[in-house]
């Protein structure tokens, strides 16, 4: 099955969708265009407006923001953690400026407001957005380099928001207490210190056009593509405060609801696109549930016929023991007998054995082939596989790989497998135990780390611990037995078929307890000095 992309992120635009950004762009600037001629026209003074208009704009930001930090903590992407604080921040900012505006709710403005307070935080605020967006792209090609999802930590979400509540709160002090560092922006309650805010406002414009410049030529998915829409409608914006000399004018009024257009379009783009992206998901899933079920009858299937073709020679092998014992017994041993049934066991020994192998072919897909292979690249390439199983767990992944392993002469494919099922079996050691106490944080109790080694330069060696509850002693002893399971979907083959690939490569396979809580397990294969057998290809089977 085709996985899904599951996150606004990483989900690239279809052309219908840049279409309709392209339109909703130029219905920004047509409305631009409109305002323009306008834009000295004095109108009535409404001292609600501002408070509404920074009311809508305010909730309009703060679910952008906790749709970032929610699709963040999912993914573990920093990038959309620092892009939510910006939104955070410049939403925080809208209380100050509603509360400072002169004649909103006290003639001078609230918070001991003064004429450049209002002005110095609604620049601020707009800074708030092109500076995060570039920091956005810089931590997004970083996060590239790093192959998402493998090495990287998760994001600190919480701190974020701190981040985002210290910079309004100190943009706000700094507006009002501390107006007589800022240089002076308006004359009056109405007019502009016009030079003094052209240059302010010049700079904001450069700062739009470097990050719209970025986004642009990173851009690879639909948050990026909406994120552009609102760069445009910004800079739409700014092109019309360079214009403006007062408040109250047409181009004034304009210019908010200009803001709200833009503002707006981003919070409708996310919500839209996760509903359908939820859809996608929800249909994804109900396709997998019905996979695994047909796995499971499959499996259910093959368990029957390993009890069918097994239990003959078994139960022949029960019988001749019997026997043989019956005629050792006897007052005068009959050791021509007792020969007979000893060769009996051996033939129905090696008939078992048999149907084992037979058991094993019935996953094979063809002869493996063995190549020289990095076992570091094999456990990034796996983990990169598996990162969403362990986003959607919230499991944090520690690599701490080896840099001077050698290579290893392996099958590529089966190793891969083992790698998958172990790792497959640490995510579900960490899933929700009732009851279970916990006195460490969920970031440090669901942890999965990945350790690998050089022994001697003649083996290699690669560990896979969890934080999971661990694998009793009397397990330990029985878990690589076949049929041998501690879950009740479990068929009991999964490790034992994984210790044979490892054995069939001249490795080792076991496992022991963790060293405060947890288990790992231990895989050993030899250089590539040594040549292992030819093996067979077996397909990965779901771990007991």
């Amino acid at each position: 099955m085709v996985q899904e992309h599951l996150g606004l992120f990483d989900t690239p635009p279809d052309r219908g969708e840049i279409r309709f950004s392209l339109v909703v762009v130029g219905l920004l600037f047509t409305l631009l265009l409109v305002i323009l001629p306008l834009r000295a026209i004095q109108l009535a003074e409404v001292p609600s407006f501002i408070p509404v208009i920074d009311s809508i704009m305010l909730v309009g930001e703060l679910i952008t923001a906790t749709l970032l930090y929610a699709q963040a903590s999912v993914f573990r992407s920093r990038a959309l953690t620092v892009l939510a604080t910006g939104f955070l921040a410049a939403a925080l900012l809208l209380i100050p400026h509603a509360l400072t505006f002169p004649g909103a709710f006290a003639a001078h403005g609230l918070l001991g407001a003064g004429v450049n307070s209002t002005a110095w935080i609604a620049s601020i605020r707009r800074a708030a957005f092109p500076i995060s967006i570039i920091l956005y792209v810089l931590v997004q090609r970083r996060e590239s380099i790093t192959q998402a999802g493998m090495d990287r930590q998760g994001p600190r979400v919480a701190s974020g928001m701190v981040v985002g509540l210290v910079l309004a709160a100190g943009v706000t002090v700094l507006a009002t207490t501390g107006q007589e560092l800022l240089p002076p922006y308006f004359i009056d309650r109405t007019h502009l210190n016009y030079s003094h805010a052209l240059s302010y406002q010049f700079l904001l414009f450069i700062l739009f056009v470097i990050a719209t410049a970025m986004l642009f030529r990173s851009r690879r998915s639909v948050l990026d593509v909406w994120l552009l829409v609102a760069l445009a409608g910004w800079l739409a914006e700014t092109m019309l405060v360079l214009t403006l000399q007062s408040r109250f004018t047409a181009g004034w009024y304009g210019l908010f609801f200009l803001t709200l257009l833009s503002h707006l379009v981003v919070m409708l783009a996310l919500i839209a696109e996760s509903n359908r992206l939820y859809a996608r998901l929800a249909l994804s899933t109900a396709a997998q549930r019905r996979e695994r079920d047909a796995r499971l009858m499959s499996m259910e299937m093959v368990t029957a016929a390993i009890s069918h073709e097994v239990g003959q020679p078994l139960t022949a092998v029960a019988l001749n023991a019997s026997a043989g014992l019956n005629w050792l017994t006897q007052s005068q041993p009959d050791i021509s007998k007792t020969l007979m049934s000893l060769r009996a066991i051996s033939e129905n020994s090696k008939r078992t054995f048999d149907v084992i192998k037979s058991i094993r072919a019935m996953f094979s897909r063809g002869p493996g082939a063995a190549s020289d292979i990095d076992l570091n690249e094999l456990v990034r390439e796996t983990t990169l596989i598996m990162d969403r199983e362990l986003a959607g767990a919230k499991i944090e992944l520690d690599l701490a790989l080896d840099d001077y392993v050698p290579l290893v002469r392996a099958d590529r494919v089966q190793i891969q497998r083992v790698l998958v099922n172990l790792v497959t079996n640490a995510i579900e050691s960490l899933g929700p135990k009732p009851g279970r106490l916990r006195f460490v944080s969920e970031a440090q109790s669901r942890r999965i780390a990945i350790r690998t080694m050089s022994l001697a330069g003649q083996d290699i060696q690669l560990d896979i611990s969890d934080t999971g509850p661990g694998i009793s002693a009397d397990q330990l002893e029985r878990i690589f037995d076949p049929f041998y399971t501690t879950k009740a979907s479990g068929t009991g083959l999964g490790l034992a078929l994984c210790r044979s690939i490892v054995e069939d490569h001249q490795g080792r396979l076991w496992a022991s307890q963790g060293e405060d809580s947890g288990a790992t397990f231990h895989l050993t294969l030899p250089c590539r000095t040594m040549t292992p057998p030819t093996t067979e290809s077996i397909d990965y089977v779901p771990s007991p």
